[in-house]
């Protein structure tokens, strides 16, 4: 497989991946799936983060290594900005999207946990189970 293939395969791996943890809590049935993708995200940034830095990301990490192969200097640690510069056209400040994707990340959290164990739907179930 040519190293540009690979690097479009992970480049969508990793937008299926930003797309699930945001927006997978909307569906009824994929709520439950949400709740653990989000964890493995968590997981990785916090306790892989422990030994790679905080915010570590596997996928981020292999990717890098194809373009490195393709000969693409100076990456940032972050997928989501390398993408906002490339879409922008212009280097978008690396903390501005560290507190986008951390706070957008956190929302989707929050409604996920309150639409699994909290909603009126999650306790009439519950009570019917």
């Amino acid at each position: 497989m040519s190293l540009n293939v690979l690097d479009f395969i992970y480049t969508l791996v990793h937008l299926l991946i930003i797309g699930f943890n945001l927006f997978a809590w909307a569906f009824r049935s994929t709520r439950r799936l949400h709740l653990y993708g989000v964890a493995v995200t968590l997981a990785c940034w916090l306790i892989l983060g422990i030994w790679y830095g905080i915010g570590y990301c596997p996928v981020t990490d292999w990717q890098w290594q194809v373009k490195a192969q393709l000969g693409e200097q100076n990456l940032p640690n972050s997928f989501v900005k390398y993408y906002a510069d490339k879409i922008s056209g212009q280097s978008v400040d690396a903390n501005l999207i560290d507190v986008l994707t951390a706070g957008s990340f956190l929302l989707s959290i929050i409604i996920s946990v309150y639409l699994n164990f909290f909603s009126k739907k999650s306790k009439l179930k519950a009570k019917s189970n």
